[in-house]
């Protein structure tokens, strides 16, 4: 499916969103535009994720001010899977440095699907970027702890000060996972043949089997988001989160392959949903 913006008005702001009120009409307008567009289907590849609303839809831009822009079903709580990758990412850069987890998670697109075994084979069992499975497993291996246990509340302290409040998880999406991620946990076995996970596997697809089922809603990642553009600091805390170097590192990973083999679709406005 490809969604039609030509007849959108292009609206471009740099440094600050434009006013208050023009802000929030224009959330309004992309919520009444696509509230009612019923293509596709909810993901299956998770038991749980199959008895999801599809009608449940919402839109939420949070300001650097802390200003917050929400229409429709914004407040209803999911599990924050895949988004995770890019915040675990920034905290594991934040602890061990550009260069360490460049080396070994890598910046580049694979150009293959986010759950390949075939790409980690093909790039001599090198992840290539934290966005695909094989990367965002490998990055969650390198937060530090000295126990998985260790591992998860890091990560789960680290996703909850980005988003500026405690995040739970939700406990009937991580058994529903963890009974059906056979991929994820070859794909780390994959990864430690070649030396690209040096703790248990199952235990490192354990913690990020957790980390996707943290849940949160439209909000919480408006906030995330947020902290991210402003530098680091979260809007609503005011609590710095990571540096901003981490924050660039983070947001140029995100447009070089946040949506996959998609991504230069996606930055050259063909926006074409699966």
């Amino acid at each position: 499916m490809e969604l039609w913006l030509g007849d959108v008005s292009q609206e471009v702001s740099t440094g600050d969103l434009p006013e208050w009120n023009e802000v929030d009409a224009l959330v309004e307008a992309a919520y009444r535009r696509y509230r009612s567009v019923g293509d596709g289907a909810v993901a299956d590849y998770i038991p749980a994720l199959a008895a999801a609303d599809p009608e449940q839809f919402g839109a939420c831009v949070v300001g650097t001010d802390g200003g917050v822009h929400s229409s429709g079903d914004t407040q209803i709580e999911f599990s924050i899977q895949s988004i995770s990758k890019a915040f675990v990412y920034a905290l594991a850069c934040q602890e061990l440095g550009h260069e360490l987890v460049r080396e070994r998670v890598g910046v580049n697109n694979s150009g293959a699907a986010f759950n390949s075994v075939i790409a980690i084979e093909l790039n001599d069992g090198h992840p290539m970027n934290p966005m695909v499975n094989a990367g965002a497993i490998a990055t969650t291996a390198l937060v530090p702890g000295a126990s998985a246990d260790e591992r998860w509340e890091a990560v789960q302290m680290g996703l909850s000060e980005f988003a500026g409040r405690p995040l739970e998880l939700d406990a009937a999406v991580y058994r529903s996972e963890s009974e059906s991620n056979q991929r994820n946990r070859a794909i780390a076995q994959l990864l430690a043949s070649y030396g690209r996970v040096e703790l248990d596997p199952d235990e490192v697809v354990d913690v990020y089997t957790k980390q996707c089922s943290l849940k949160v809603d439209a909000r919480d990642l408006a906030v995330m988001g947020a902290t991210l553009a402003d530098g680091g600091v979260n809007p609503l805390t005011g609590r710095r989160v990571v540096p901003p170097g981490v924050c660039r590192d983070t947001l140029a990973v995100l447009s070089a392959t946040g949506l996959y083999e998609r991504c230069g679709e996606w930055l050259q406005g063909a926006v074409v949903v699966d």
